[in-house]
């Protein structure tokens, strides 16, 4: 760890919802069908500085719950985001922090939005099973450094 890192700071200043919504196209319908739906979950993060230490990040899901028809019966879309102080950190570190760390700490807060949204749509509760953000950071990482080594 670098002296720079070992002076580093973190501190979550805000989480909020940035966007959401709920769809259900087969309501009142979808009542009366056996419940045995496909559910598929897409992720992305993304992030801005906003000054020189703060910055805002997204990490957005969509949820999509299928019956066995593959009609939609619902979709949810959240973007779950917030703004953290991030400070004396390597551009690596930083990289880290905001690619795995904060959509980490982001992700119960999305989790439990999505999940009271299904609920008042009249549907059985959904929890989302934990995401390895440090996997997804990771790929996103080695998918960024193929593109640019197949440019060069």
């Amino acid at each position: 760890m670098s002296e720079q890192d070992q002076q580093a700071q973190f501190v979550l200043q805000r989480i909020y919802v940035k966007d959401m919504s709920f769809e259900s196209p087969k309501a009142p319908d979808a009542f009366t069908q056996q419940w045995k739906p496909q559910i598929n979950l897409e992720l992305n993060t993304s992030h801005k500085n906003l000054d020189e230490d703060n910055y805002e990040v997204v990490l957005s899901l969509t949820v999509t719950a299928r019956n066995e028809a593959e009609e939609t019966i619902y979709l949810v879309e959240v973007q779950q985001a917030g703004v953290f102080m991030i400070k004396g950190m390597s551009d690596d570190t930083r990289g880290q922090t905001l690619g795995s760390f904060c959509p980490n700490v982001l992700f119960p807060y999305a989790r439990e939005t999505i999940d009271s949204i299904v609920s008042k749509g009249s549907f059985p509760a959904l929890m989302l099973a934990p995401v390895n953000f440090d996997a997804v950071y990771a790929q996103a990482k080695a998918r960024a450094e193929a593109e640019v080594s197949t440019i060069q």
